[in-house]
């Protein structure tokens, strides 16, 4: 059985062909630049060289075709036909109140999934194309929507709610969703082995931060709060994402600069977070570099996501009264040591007690790791995230009839005997 997960941006469509009998991936790659021109893909399978191959995407159900075609090329590809594929993983950024879990796409899920896109104008149209164009190119095969924010579903009404007139939320669902929830779930599973407990026995905070950036705290295993809202601008500083600021500033500087709500939105979601503070950066790879050549203003960026990263886990800790453990994950949590030591200094009154050295040593996306002293009360690890194996094991369970909600349905990385290859 051949699993398609596919993950369509606005402008990019990420994909991974994944072996369920031999519980490995076959293939993966992106196409880049879709509707922009000068498209390309990047085609990547084990023991081969990397392909890439320049192609005009001008919409998703070209991309999707492309890479249709790539993965049946008898040179590059994988698999003799598309007929070996058994299902389609779609990855949704969005699904309101509508969606706790994944489920198997119909029409009426479909048109459900386009009810909701408002919610995520940046992200949930090309989600809805990107099903769209799969499913035109792969009509036989059962389609799968895993959503973004599905994990999040458990977070108490007044965690989730807005101090802010109660018809925003009754009749245009304002309210806190979450996001990066597959993420979220597969390293609380993990932790939960790291620390030889059951998942309902764990208090953690999650941390997920890339260019996007999200917070969970997770009490018995379960999702009660998190730092992304109605939408991924909320929260921690970000890439290019202002993440929590005085709700007043849009306004006033709309009025001050005569700028409309669309321009001042992108300012906020393109224009703002390491970006905006730097001036120039966004990776913070080149920040560091910069920093430490004398950059001030990339030093005062470090300054400011290692302190709000930590108000983030006191936050938390306030939330969840017992906090077992605090994990890093995606390619900043999971590379960027210095983040971390900016965001674990001074919280060994709590119970984090941090071993340098064991975290400057931990720059890898592919084992896990404990970063904290043996003598730490609070244990910290990073854990390179795997959102595909969830979508995977999501859709292989929907098509066996044996998906539940994730407290109840055994992932194998949830299991002793895992092993991540």
């Amino acid at each position: 059985m051949d699993i398609l997960a596919l993950n369509c941006g606005s402008s990019s469509v990420k994909y991974q062909l994944f072996d369920w009998a031999k519980k490995e991936v076959i293939a993966k790659g992106m196409v880049e630049r879709v509707t922009i021109g000068d498209s390309y893909i990047i085609h990547e399978v084990p023991g081969r060289e990397t392909y890439r191959e320049e192609y005009e995407c001008p919409d998703h159900k070209t991309a999707v075709h492309l890479i249709v075609k790539i993965l049946t090329d008898k040179t590059y590809g994988v698999v003799e036909d598309m007929s070996q594929i058994s299902a389609v993983g779609h990855r949704v950024v969005h699904g309101g109140e509508k969606f706790a879990c994944s489920i198997l796409i119909d029409d009426t899920v479909l048109d459900a999934i386009k009810e909701v896109q408002h919610l995520a104008p940046l992200h949930n149209p090309p989600n809805i194309s990107g099903i769209e164009a799969a499913q035109a190119n792969l009509p036989d095969v059962p389609h799968i929507a895993i959503f973004d924010t599905a994990f999040h579903q458990t977070i108490p009404e007044a965690a989730y709610t807005y101090p802010v007139p109660h018809e925003w939320y009754t009749d245009h669902g304002v309210r806190r969703y979450g996001f990066h929830g597959t993420s979220h779930l597969y390293v609380s599973k993990r932790a939960a082995v790291l620390l030889g407990k059951k998942p309902a026995d764990c208090n953690l905070v999650t941390m997920h931060i890339g260019n996007g950036v999200s917070h969970a705290a997770i009490k018995n295993g379960v999702s009660v709060d998190t730092s992304m809202g109605l939408t991924p601008l909320e929260g921690a500083v970000m890439g290019t994402r202002c993440g929590d600021i005085d709700p007043a500033i849009p306004a006033f500087i709309m009025e001050r600069e005569n700028l409309s709500p669309k321009e001042i939105d992108s300012i906020l979601n393109k224009k703002s977070g390491i970006y905006g503070i730097t001036g120039e950066f966004t990776d913070r790879r080149d920040v560091i570099e910069a920093a430490e050549a004398g950059n001030d203003r990339c030093n005062l960026a470090l300054e400011i996501e290692g302190y709000r990263l930590k108000k983030y886990i006191g936050s938390y800790c306030a939330v969840l009264g017992r906090l077992d453990a605090v994990i890093f994950t995606a390619g900043v949590g999971e590379m960027g040591w210095l983040i971390r030591e900016k965001a674990l200094e001074g919280l060994e009154h709590i119970g984090i007690k941090l071993d340098k050295e064991k975290n400057r040593n931990t720059m890898t996306r592919k084992v896990e790791t404990t970063i904290t002293t043996s003598d730490s009360p609070i244990k910290v690890f990073v854990i390179p995230t795997d959102e595909e194996l969830v979508f995977t094991e999501d859709v292989v369970a929907i098509l066996e009839d044996t998906y539940t909600d994730h407290m109840n349905f055994n992932y194998s990385f949830a299991e002793d005997t895992f092993q991540r290859k």
